[in-house]
């Protein structure tokens, strides 16, 4: 299955604070993570307000990054190869760290393969009913992938 992917940081390379897999079709994992210390100016303006304005089934204490890791692969073990969609390289990055747990460990994953599709001209946080909010630029981006094919 195809999960269409977005992460929400702490200014440029910092830590990871919510995360969205948004599947072509079924139900959608969303996440938000604990931090420590302070947050870069910018994401405390446009980030951090919106992480909860989500539909409440979706909501989520801020979990520990084991915690956000091992519910990541909870989530995607039914799929024996899922394919993970981005339209940003950091959402990759942010994805995969989010999944080492520790010096030579990670949680159990399935093999899974990454397409970085890099969508000149599109915005999704533009394209969002709640721009820089992980769950809803997942969909934007999900929406406007389904509807380029």
């Amino acid at each position: 299955m195809r999960y269409f992917l977005d992460t929400e940081y702490n200014g440029w390379g910092g830590a990871l604070l919510s995360l969205a897999l948004v599947p072509d079709d079924g139900e959608e994992l969303y996440l938000t993570l604990a931090w420590d210390g302070d947050l870069d100016p910018w994401v405390e303006r446009h980030v951090l307000p919106y992480l909860d304005m989500v539909p409440e089934s979706h909501r989520s204490p801020r979990m520990s990054r084991d915690d956000a890791a091992r519910t990541v692969a909870h989530y995607l073990s039914g799929d024996p190869e899922p394919l993970v969609v981005a339209d940003w390289p950091e959402d990759i990055a942010q994805f995969s760290a989010l999944l080492v747990t520790g010096p030579g460990q990670m949680v159990e994953v399935p093999s899974m393969r990454f397409q970085f599709l890099p969508l000149g001209g599109f915005s999704t946080a533009a394209n969002s009913r709640v721009p820089h909010n992980a769950l809803h630029d997942a969909r934007a981006l999900r929406d406007h992938i389904l509807g380029m094919e």
